[in-house]
């Protein structure tokens, strides 16, 4: 695996000259996207924004920033749907704009989503360069932007954070920064679950460098093995990276009276949860049981194997271990959970380092074709996110 502490960081001063045709490309897909909504929504008397601002889980999150926590839904069949089950960083970043700005909570959610987004890229763009250089960067920024699911990217919604927190923590462990891997990792831990993602990513990093320096030779040589302040600044950023998700989980746990675990059963109103996959395996059998739904069975698996052989691709191609455990544990968490399953996709939107052997083949193309299959894959994307976004279930 690549050392993570002999690769030094671009200078400051040059790295967002460096990003400059990432971000913008970046931008330009993004911008193509939103047209497309606004052209479809008005198409069919619908107001594009709302559907970016004030649907969803977006309307969840509003009312964690304006309320507070304690807000839930009692269905029918028994289920409580607890604002609790969304964790707190964007909320407060929708109240912080709100009380700044004359925007409202709504408006700040979207706000924040497209600074995120672009800080999401310019990580990625960070990441991929480190790893495989320059032109892959760009393709991998630019991969992630022509998602089908890209669209989510500039909705009120938590995963640009997300995506932006988790990236550039990736880079800090990276090029040895622990505290401030750690730190990113607190946030990113109150941004979503699946922080713990980021998390793992750090610890499993971190031990891999004490392992490293145990067993390198000369071991008592200052100038072979690390220094001391080094392994502080490991030891910090480990306990700090995993405070984010404890600390709101263990609150959750607190005011619900449930103890540690009370989290879980907030989860379960919702009927999420960690069953190792069987629940998506049944919905993807029962879709076998007529003609017509086996055609959109046989793309689930198609794109589930997709998922399992970029994993694959990634291993052989020895990324970092740090984007390894990361993309893994996003992976899982995205495929072996209970949830509503038409939120998969974007669930996996976080787990960019998938793509990264797509971008290093990309980057490897002559530079005509690479920008004809960006460019059609990207109309082809911004047309899928309106009509997607359109539709009656969440995304």
């Amino acid at each position: 695996m690549t050392d993570l502490e002999t690769r030094a960081a671009p200078p400051r001063a040059g790295a967002l000259r460096r990003a400059a045709p990432a971000l913008a490309g970046y931008a330009a897909v993004r911008a193509l996207g939103l047209l497309a909504l606004f052209l479809w929504s008005a198409a069919r008397d619908k107001s594009a924004y709302t559907l970016l601002t004030a649907r969803w889980d977006a309307l969840w999150y509003v009312r964690v920033a304006e309320l507070g926590y304690g807000y839930e839904v009692r269905l029918a069949n028994g289920d409580v749907h607890s604002n609790l089950a969304f964790f707190p960083l964007l909320p407060w970043l929708e109240r912080l704009v709100a009380a700044v700005s004359p925007l409202s909570y709504a408006d700040g959610g979207f706000l924040v989503s497209l600074v995120a987004s672009l800080a999401a890229a310019w990580g990625i763009f960070a990441v991929a360069d480190h790893v495989y250089g320059r032109r892959a960067g760009v393709c991998a920024v630019l991969l992630w932007a022509v998602l089908p699911v890209g669209i989510v990217q500039s909705m009120a919604y938590s995963e640009s954070l997300f995506t932006a927190l988790a990236a550039w923590a990736l880079y800090a462990v990276l090029t040895g920064r622990w505290v401030t891997a750690g730190a990113l990792a607190l946030f990113a831990g109150l941004t979503r679950p699946v922080g713990l993602a980021v998390v793992a990513a750090v610890w499993v990093a971190a031990v891999a460098s004490f392992v490293r320096d145990r067993s390198a030779p000369g071991q008592d040589d200052p100038h072979v093995t690390a220094e001391p302040a080094t392994r502080v600044r490991r030891v910090l950023g480990m306990a700090l990276a995993p405070l984010g998700t404890a600390g709101y989980v263990l609150w959750v746990g607190h005011r619900t009276g449930k103890g540690p675990l009370g989290y879980l059963d907030v989860q379960a109103g919702w009927r999420n949860g960690f069953d190792g996959g069987w629940a998506f395996a049944r919905f993807v059998a029962e879709k076998f049981t007529s003609f017509p739904s086996a055609l959109a069975g046989v793309g689930l698996i198609a794109g589930v194997a997709s998922v399992v052989w970029l994993y694959v691709t990634g291993v052989r191609q020895r990324q970092p271990l740090p984007l390894l455990v990361y993309s893994g544990a996003v992976t899982a968490l995205a495929l072996c959970a209970s949830s509503y399953f038409g939120s998969k996709p974007r669930l996996l939107l976080p787990a960019f380092p998938l793509l990264l052997p797509l971008a290093l083949a990309l980057a490897k193309a002559r530079l005509r074709r690479s920008a004809t299959i960006l460019g059609a894959v990207a109309v082809a994307s911004a047309v899928y996110g309106a009509f997607w976004l359109n539709g009656s279930g969440p995304p």
